[in-house]
């Protein structure tokens, strides 16, 4: 059913945490969020915004946090982390009608496919949701750095972060209760004070190739519709 929502964007990439994703258990998926989550994802689609996904792996592992493994290691099982995510939430999509494409940086057999820029535009055009999934590939480079990179080469408009926390603060709200929390702040404010949107590395990705970021929490109702429409309560990162 098409909406009468105007979108702000053509095509967009939505990261979603992970750790956002398992709710209170703060471990696993939380269906209920999921279904809020995919219910927004077909109401942005029906107004004919081309949607690719990223999403994290820390509702399943956190492995730079272990000292007992090699951290080449802990990232690849953190890549298969995210892989599991976006399978699971692209097979929701589809049970609601949705036409969905799971791509990663190395072959999973039949689970994904192979990314290429071609392939993903080529499911864009045919109207699909697109997950990349398994971050970057290699280790030592986060799902921060993947989204920045897949945005990038797949000439998205904007990055949407949905996150735990509602915006970019200049502080831990949950340590400084008078944490300022900012409307608007340059990428290069960012990475001068540290903010943290997104790590160093995708910070300085998305400077050079000047892709604007917008935060926001994706616990508030209708936050990613909302964020498209160009209203939304959270933090936008300029380039």
């Amino acid at each position: 059913m098409k909406t009468d929502l105007k979108p702000k964007y053509k095509r967009i990439v939505l990261k979603l945490s992970g750790e956002a994703l398992a709710g209170d258990k703060g471990f696993g998926l939380d269906e209920e969020i999921i279904a809020g989550v995919v219910d927004q994802l077909i109401r942005v689609h029906d107004m004919g915004v081309e949607i690719g996904i990223v999403i994290g792996g820390g509702n399943f592992w956190r492995g730079r946090t272990s000292e007992n493994i090699d951290r080449t290691k802990a990232d690849q099982i953190g890549m298969l982390a995210t892989i599991m995510n976006c399978i699971y939430v692209s097979e929701i999509c589809r049970a609601e009608g949705m036409q969905t494409a799971v791509l990663t940086p190395f072959e999973c057999s039949s689970f994904t496919k192979l990314f290429s820029k071609d392939r993903a535009n080529k499911y864009f055009d045919r109207g699909m949701v697109v997950f990349f999934a398994g971050g970057t590939g290699h280790p030592y480079f986060s799902t921060d750095t993947g989204v920045v990179l897949r945005a990038v080469e797949v000439e998205a408009e904007v990055i949407l972060l949905a996150k735990a926390i509602d915006g970019v603060y200049d502080d831990d709200p949950k340590k400084n209760p008078a944490a300022k929390k900012y409307d608007e702040v340059t990428i290069d404010e960012v990475i001068a004070k540290n903010l943290q949107v997104v790590d160093m590395t995708a910070s300085i990705l998305a400077r050079d190739n000047k892709m604007p970021m917008l935060v926001f929490g994706l616990n508030e109702e209708n936050s990613i519709v909302n964020t498209v429409k160009g209203k939304f309560n959270g933090t936008k990162v300029t380039v």
